[in-house]
């Protein structure tokens, strides 16, 4: 004869089986479609690559170079901020010395500190050289830079 608290017990086991077999019958269908999700994800994201990966050999962007700097002809075209210089949207996102920038812009790496801090203005010609590098890759500096301290043609 069984004894009451066995069968309570293998009772007690087989109910709980049974709820747990529902519960966890729902989580792996949620978990199944969470991974068909992920997979379709993965190939879009793959998808958009290669297309872009295509797209960028079909047409290669070259950023348009420095246009030639006159003289005296820029001034008037080109607002200065000394509050601009000096959060440097160009040289400090080109990863330049004052230097290096001075050089490309025709001026020296003291000028450049000097319209940083406030201490003087870039004259037509330099001005219109830092409006020039707006916007212009640090590929094409890096390739400017080498090809004006070797002395080549820029």
């Amino acid at each position: 004869m069984p004894n009451i608290a066995s069968v309570l017990k293998a009772e007690i086991v087989r109910l709980a089986r049974k709820e747990l077999r529902g519960e966890v019958d729902s989580i792996r269908k949620a978990l199944a479609a969470a991974r068909a999700e992920s997979a379709a994800l993965k190939h879009r994201v793959s998808e958009l690559e290669r297309a872009l990966r295509q797209s960028a050999r079909a047409a290669p962007a070259r950023p348009p170079s420095p246009p030639a700097v006159e003289e005296a002809d820029g001034a008037d075209k080109f607002r200065f901020r000394a509050s601009g210089m000096a959060s440097n949207r160009n040289r400090k996102r080109l990863g330049l010395s004052a230097a290096d920038f001075g050089l490309l812009v025709g001026a020296s790496g003291q000028s450049v500190y000097a319209w940083e801090q406030g201490k003087a203005r870039p004259r037509g010609k330099n001005l219109a050289a830092i409006a020039a590098w707006r916007g212009v890759g640090k590929r094409e500096v890096v390739e400017r830079l080498a090809a004006l301290k070797s002395g080549g043609p820029s």
